[in-house]
């Protein structure tokens, strides 16, 4: 499957479609307001009408698209609450998991974190932001991994749609990379000291960074803010 619109017909078609319409959404390459043309995405994608239906009506389960019968199908605007209680759910299951692998798996949890921090540093560029956030969702993703809960991560991440597209309004904003980094920094640092209470405090500083100022994101976007 590509950007430009080929598909693998091996794979389900209103599936990749429905990938390729999210990545674009999430990435806010399509704004909240943005018709999304039933037409055109056949055109776009050389396919009928059937899988372009389904593909939109999984974006708006998902709360991504507002679907007006008869009229249009819109990006949806950031919907904040549900930003706010997705993160909440992560929290909570960080926490503890940060918590546990601490106690249990300081050296361990610790190393495989750092390999990580690593490569994120390499590419905390203007020019690299789709490379860091997806090694900064690698990061957090280990720690379901060692801490056994992977079923959890998928979970979180189905409810992480808006919370992810504020991310994407934050990344670029000036000292954002260097925070994250920064962040990533103070919780191996914590971990690999056998620190609990010290780590669960730098992932919970790190976790509320972009909700702490989205009062900045909404005057800096206020129409893509719901």
């Amino acid at each position: 499957m590509t950007r430009s619109g080929q598909l693998d017909r091996s794979r389900q078609v209103a599936l990749q479609v429905h990938e390729i319409l999210h990545e674009r959404i999430i990435k806010v390459e399509l704004v909240p307001g943005t018709v999304l043309s039933r037409a055109s995405l056949q055109l776009e994608f050389g396919i009928s009408q059937t899988p372009v239906r389904d593909a939109l009506m999984r974006l708006q389960e998902e709360g991504l698209v507002d679907v007006y019968p008869q009229y249009a199908t819109v990006v949806a605007k950031i919907d904040i609450d549900h930003a706010m209680q997705a993160q909440f759910q992560r929290l909570s299951i960080e926490l503890e998991a940060v918590r546990r692998l601490t106690t249990d798996a300081p050296e361990k949890t610790a190393s495989e974190l750092g390999v990580l921090l690593t490569r994120q540093k390499a590419v905390a560029s203007p020019d690299t932001y789709d490379i860091f956030d997806s090694i900064d969702r690698d990061f957090h993703r280990r720690l379901y991994e060692m801490a056994g809960i992977t079923q959890l991560w998928a979970n979180v991440r189905r409810q992480s749609v808006h919370i992810d597209r504020l991310r994407r309004l934050n990344l670029p904003m000036p000292g954002k990379l260097q925070t994250v980094i920064a962040d990533h920094e103070a919780i191996v640092s914590a971990i690999a000291s056998g620190n609990p209470e010290a780590a669960t405090s730098a992932l919970r500083n790190h976790l509320s960074g972009t909700l702490s100022i989205i009062d900045l994101i909404s005057a800096e976007f206020p129409n893509y803010i719901r």
